[in-house]
C-alpha cells in the first residue's frame, strides 16, 4: 500500500468517525469539561466555551432516549443474573429519563420553554437521573466483571497444559475484562463528574475538579466510540474484498 493510500485509509477513517453524532457530542463534551477545568468556576471565555459547548451538545442528543428506551424493552441476555438484569434496566430507564429531561431543559435554555425556574428544577433532576444510572452501571460493570473472573478461572484450569494467550475464547474473554474494567472506571468517575455539576459536594469536589475528571472520561468515551467505528470500518473492508474476490471469481470462472 503506497502512502497515499494510507493517507486515503486513515483520512476515510476519521470521516466516519467523525460522521457519527456520538463521536461528535464526546469530542464536545471534552472541549467543554477542559473549559470547565480552565475556568475553574469564573466568569471569562472558559466559562462562555463551557456553556455554549454544553448548550450545543443537547442538540446531538435530541430524541437519543429512544435508544436507552428500547433497551429498557429489549429482553436480557440468557443467563442474566436476576439483580444484574434489574440494575440494567434500571440504568436504562434513567438514562433514558435524564435525556428526555434534558431536551426540555434544552428548550428552556434556548428561550422556547419561558419557565426558567422550573428549567433549572428539570435539570437538577436530569442529572440525579445521569447519577443514577451512572451508580447502576457501576454495579453492573463490577457484577460483570466478577462473572467474567469466575469464567476465566475456570477455563484457566481447563488450559493448565497449553498456553492460555493462544486460546482464543480465553483472550476475547480477556478482551471483554479490558473494556468492562475501563467502562467501570468511566462510570466511577461520571458519579464524581455529578456530584460537581449538582453541587452536593461543592468544597471537595471544585468546578476544576469536575473538569478534570469530565475531561478524563470524555477521553475514554473517544476512544470507546472509535473502537466502534473501527470495528464498522474493518467489517466494511473485509465486505468490500469478499465482493471483489466474488466478482473477479465469477470473470476467471467465465474464462
Amino acid at each position: 500500500m503506497s502512502t497515499l493510500d494510507a493517507t486515503r485509509a486513515e483520512l476515510a477513517l476519521i470521516v466516519l468517525y467523525l460522521n457519527k453524532a456520538e463521536a461528535r457530542d464526546k469530542i464536545c463534551r471534552a472541549i467543554q469539561y477542559g473549559s470547565k477545568f480552565l475556568s475553574n468556576g469564573q466568569p471569562g471565555t472558559a466559562q462562555n466555551v463551557d456553556k455554549s459547548t454544553s448548550l450545543a451538545r443537547k442538540v446531538f442528543r435530541l430524541f437519543k432516549f429512544v435508544n436507552d428506551l428500547h433497551g429498557l424493552i429489549s429482553p436480557v441476555p440468557q443467563g442474566t443474573p436476576l439483580p444484574l438484569a434489574l440494575l440494567g434496566k434500571s440504568k436504562n430507564a434513567l438514562l433514558s429519563t435524564f435525556l428526555f429531561l434534558d431536551q426540555i431543559v434544552w428548550l428552556g435554555r434556548t428561550g422556547i420553554y419561558k419557565n426558567k425556574e422550573r428549567t433549572e428544577l428539570i435539570g437538577r433532576i436530569s442529572l440525579f437521573c445521569w447519577m443514577g444510572s451512572s451508580i447502576c452501571t457501576t454495579l453492573v460493570e463490577l457484577g460483570e466483571l466478577r462473572r467474567l473472573s469466575k469464567s476465566m478461572k475456570k477455563l484457566e484450569k481447563n488450559l493448565k497444559d497449553s498456553d492460555k494467550h493462544k486460546n482464543e475464547e480465553y483472550c476475547a474473554k480477556l478482551q471483554k475484562s479490558n473494556e468492562r474494567t475501563l467502562a467501570l472506571v468511566k462510570a466511577g468517575l461520571d458519579i464524581v463528574v455529578a456530584v460537581g455539576l449538582l453541587q452536593l459536594a461543592p468544597k471537595k469536589v471544585t468546578p476544576r475538579v469536575t473538569g478534570a475528571l469530565g475531561f478524563a472520561t470524555s477521553f475514554i468515551s473517544c476512544y470507546q466510540a472509535d473502537k466502534v467505528v473501527l470495528c464498522v470500518a474493518v467489517a466494511s473492508i473485509t465486505t468490500q474484498v469478499q465482493g471483489k474476490l466474488k466478482w473477479e471469481a465469477c470473470f476467471a470462472h467465465q474464462a
